[in-house]
C-alpha cells in the first residue's frame, strides 16, 4: 500500500506529465497550422505601428524586440529565442497594431499563425486555452519584473539585473559562481537593454572589470562572481522562468 507521500509525489509527477504535454501541444498549433518562414540577419519581422494580424512562434534564431522613442532612443525589451512568441499581446484583444518592432539579430526561423485562427483553436480547446493564460500570467510577471529593476534601482542595478537575466538565459556554467554568456552584445546593445546611454554602460563595464567581476572578449562576457551582482541590487532570486531576457 502506498504512503501519503509516495501517493503526492505520484500526483506531482502526473501533473507536470500533464503540463509538458498540453506546453508542447499549444506549440503544436503552430507547426501543424502555421506557415514556417525563413529570415536572414536584420531582417525586421514587423514594425511598431504595423498592422497585427499574425502571431508568431520562433523555431531557431535570436530576434530583438524593441521600442524606440520619440527622440530616437531604442529600449531593447526581449531578445527571443526558440520556443519565444512573439505578437502575443494581440491575442484576444481589439489592439490590432504592434506597439513594438522584432528584428532579427541571425538567420532565424519562425512560424506564422493568423490571429484569428489562433483564436479559434485555443476557444475550441479549452485545455491549452488554459496553458496560453497561464504562460501570459508568466510573461506579464517577467515584464512588471524587468520594469521594476529598470526603475527602481538605477543605472547600475539596471545593467546589474540585465547581467544577471542575461546568464539565466543564455549563460553557461563554468564553475560555481562563473558563468559565461554564450551570446555576442556589443555595449551598445546592452544599453539597449539598460534603457541607459553606452557612455554609461563603457563606464560601469569598466568598472566590473577593475574589480575582475566580469571579463569581456569580442563581444562575450564571462561573469567570475554572479553572487556579487546579486547582492549589489539585493536579488529575491525569482524563479528562472521570470528572471530572463527572452
Amino acid at each position: 500500500m502506498m504512503n501519503v507521500c509516495t501517493i503526492t509525489c505520484l500526483k506531482e509527477v502526473i501533473q507536470l506529465v500533464l503540463l509538458e504535454n498540453t506546453s508542447l501541444n499549444f506549440h503544436s498549433l503552430f507547426e501543424k497550422h502555421g506557415q514556417l518562414l525563413k529570415f536572414d540577419k536584420g531582417f525586421q519581422i514587423f514594425q511598431e505601428g504595423d498592422s497585427a494580424g499574425n502571431i508568431y512562434l520562433v523555431k531557431q534564431g535570436k530576434i530583438q524586440i524593441s521600442k524606440e522613442t520619440e527622440s530616437g532612443k531604442e529600449l531593447t525589451f526581449r531578445i527571443c529565442g526558440k520556443g519565444s512568441i512573439l505578437g502575443e499581446t494581440t491575442l484576444f484583444n481589439k489592439e490590432i497594431v504592434h506597439t513594438t518592432s522584432a528584428n532579427t539579430l541571425f538567420p532565424s526561423e519562425v512560424y506564422l499563425l493568423d490571429k484569428s485562427s489562433l483564436e479559434l483553436l485555443l476557444t475550441e480547446q479549452p485545455a491549452l486555452l488554459i496553458e496560453y493564460l497561464k504562460w501570459l500570467q508568466n510573461e506579464n510577471i517577467k515584464n512588471q519584473s524587468l520594469i521594476r529593476d529598470l526603475v527602481m534601482n538605477g543605472k547600475k542595478g539596471a545593467l546589474y539585473s540585465t547581467l544577471i537575466r542575461l546568464s539565466n538565459t543564455y549563460g553557461e556554467s563554468i564553475s560555481d559562481n562563473v558563468v559565461y554568456i554564450n551570446f555576442n552584445l556589443t555595449n551598445t546593445d546592452i544599453a539597449n537593454l539598460c534603457s541607459t546611454s553606452r557612455e554609461m554602460i563603457n563606464r560601469m563595464l569598466g568598472d566590473l572589470r577593475k574589480q575582475k567581476i566580469i571579463s569581456m572578449e569580442k563581444g562575450y562576457i564571462t561573469i567570475h562572481d554572479l553572487q556579487y551582482l546579486k547582492d549589489e541590487i539585493c536579488c529575491e532570486n525569482c524563479p528562472l522562468s521570470i528572471c530572463r531576457i527572452d
